[in-house]
C-alpha cells in the first residue's frame, strides 16, 4: 500500500511480548492510520454534514470514535486511559480529532505490547456478556472499520476524494496495484 501520510509509522509500533499477537498491534496501528486518512478528507465546514436526518453527522462520528475507543480500552481491556471528559479536543476540528486519535493510540499500543498470552485469552466483562480480550480487541477494530467506511461514503457523497485503505480507489492508485474486480483476477493463485 502507498499512503500519502502515515500517522503511526512502523517504527512507532512496539514489539509484542508474545510474537503471536504482533499482528494485533500492527492491525490496530494500520486501522488508526486509515481512520486518520479518511478524517483528513473532511473540512471544518463538513462537521455538521449528514446524508439523512436519521444519520449521524461527521462530528458525531468523530466524537463517537474517540469516546468509544476510550471505553473499549479502559473499561473492557483495562488499559490506562485519560478521563472521559479529557478525550475530546476543544475545539473539535478534523485536525484536532485526528491528532487526538493518534495521541491516544500510541499508549494503547504500548499497553497491548506488554500483555502476556494469558491476558489475551482471559474472559472479561463486555457489556452484558463475557468475552476473551482478544475477541474484544478484534471487535474494536471491526467497529472502527465500520465507522471509517461510513465516513468514506460521506466523503463520496460530498464529492471528495476517498483515500485508499485496503487498496486503490477511484481516486487513488499506483503501479503494481492489482484490485480484484474480475473473475480472472479472483482465479489467480
Amino acid at each position: 500500500m502507498h499512503y500519502a501520510e502515515i500517522a503511526i509509522p512502523d517504527d512507532r509500533i512496539p514489539q509484542a511480548a508474545v510474537p503471536a499477537f504482533q499482528h494485533v498491534l500492527d492491525t490496530y496501528a494500520s486501522e488508526t492510520n486509515k481512520v486518520a486518512a479518511v478524517w483528513r478528507g473532511f473540512s471544518e465546514a463538513d462537521l455538521d454534514f449528514r446524508p439523512h436526518p436519521r444519520s449521524s453527522t461527521v462530528a458525531d462520528i468523530l466524537k463517537h470514535q474517540l469516546l468509544s475507543e476510550r471505553r473499549f480500552f479502559g473499561e473492557f481491556l483495562g488499559s490506562p486511559e485519560p478521563a472521559a471528559a479529557e478525550v475530546l479536543p476543544a475545539p473539535l476540528t478534523t485536525a484536532s480529532a485526528t491528532a487526538r486519535l493518534c495521541e491516544l493510540a500510541l499508549p494503547r499500543l504500548a499497553f497491548l505490547a506488554g500483555r502476556p498470552e494469558p491476558w489475551w485469552l482471559a474472559r472479561v466483562a463486555f457489556f452484558d456478556v463475557e468475552r476473551e480480550r482478544i475477541w474484544i480487541v478484534w471487535r474494536r477494530i471491526l467497529h472502527t472499520a465500520h465507522h471509517r467506511t461510513q465516513l468514506s461514503v460521506y466523503l463520496r457523497l460530498l464529492g471528495r476524494r476517498v483515500p485508499p485503505t485496503y487498496g486503490p480507489t477511484a481516486d487513488a492508485t499506483w503501479d503494481g496495484a492489482d484490485p480484484t474486480t474480475s473473475v480472472d483476477a479472483a482465479a489467480r493463485r
